[in-house]
């Protein structure tokens, strides 16, 4: 874990008061936030913080149908998070599914997420999409299978236990950054008046709210406007996928956290050419793949997140 305290970056990744951590292997780690203060430990150390209330997990970028040389089976490291997903000491209330299903958009892809999912000790999924789920067709098969009950391009909120969830849609740009377009931020205005603002807030989208590094387009150009909706809210959690790799910032009552891939890893900002698929041995593959579990704790203001590795 590295702690940034510059004003220096144009990207704003690294501004004066944020936080950012990146966490590329190794075990998962617990993450709590007091006071704007953000707090890690091991994951499976005797002092982490109790079981709460509510508790879900994030998977992300399961791009079925990839077979090329960062991970022939994608099947079967699917597989292996179910697996470790099952082995939680408290099943999930949930899944949420933060985009990158499929690879190519096609039913027999999604028909294979949808079977290996059924393993899952959970009652439910949740999706948004990304960019390869709505490629080939606009997003319409997509829309279809998961977002029947769904707004526009497939935004939606719900309820649980008193948490209040928004799943958005930012990938109806295939080029560039993220944008989430006059129509949902009008939306997502709507939907949030209605809530108080002591209710802890979480957000699921496929590309990230916050710039990581837009010369990749990792980040939603608009996502000012929305985050600014959320000011006024005490707790507010926005988890994200596409980037395949962990990344966290606290700005004010946010925190910002991007969840590794279970099909592939990409490069850190900046450290290649471009962004992609990137191929590690073989024997470190699990150990830059994983899930993130969430939940509220007993006497915790904010939620604590923790990621944990298929290693």
């Amino acid at each position: 874990m590295k702690r940034i305290q510059r004003d220096d970056n144009p990207d704003g990744i690294d501004r004066r008061g944020f936080l950012e951590c990146m966490a590329w292997a190794g075990t998962g780690v617990l993450w709590t936030v007091t006071g704007g203060v953000l707090s890690s430990q091991a994951f499976g150390q005797k002092t982490m913080a109790p079981k709460g209330s509510l508790h879900f997990v994030q998977i992300s970028d399961t791009h079925m149908g990839f077979n090329k040389p960062a991970n022939t089976d994608v099947n079967g490291t699917l597989k292996t998070t179910i697996e470790k997903i099952n082995a939680l000491p408290v099943p999930p209330d949930f899944l949420i599914h933060t985009g990158d299903l499929s690879h190519t958009s096609k039913a027999a892809e999604f028909d294979t997420l949808d079977e290996i999912l059924k393993g899952a000790n959970a009652n439910q999924t949740f999706f948004v999409p990304g960019e390869h789920d709505t490629s080939a067709d606009d997003g319409k098969l997509y829309l279809e299978r998961y977002g029947k009950s769904a707004k526009g391009r497939g935004w939606y909120s719900f309820d649980h236990k008193d948490v209040h969830f928004v799943g958005l849609s930012n990938v109806a740009a295939l080029e560039g950054l993220g944008r989430l377009g006059p129509e949902q931020l009008a939306w997502i205005e709507t939907d949030l008046k209605g809530q108080p603002a002591s209710r802890p807030i979480v957000v699921f989208a496929h590309i990230p709210l916050w710039s990581v590094y837009p010369d990749w387009g990792w980040g939603t150009e608009d996502s000012a406007q929305a985050l600014g909706f959320l000011k006024r809210f005490g707790s507010v959690t926005v988890l994200n996928g596409h980037i395949h790799q962990v990344m966290q910032k606290v700005e004010g009552n946010v925190t910002f956290h991007t969840a590794r891939s279970t099909a592939f890893p990409q490069p850190a900002p900046g450290a290649a050419k471009a962004p992609g698929p990137m191929k590690v041995p073989g024997d470190q593959l699990r150990s830059v793949l994983g899930i993130t579990s969430v939940e509220s704790v007993a006497g915790k203001h904010t939620l604590a997140v923790v990621d944990s590795t298929l290693a």
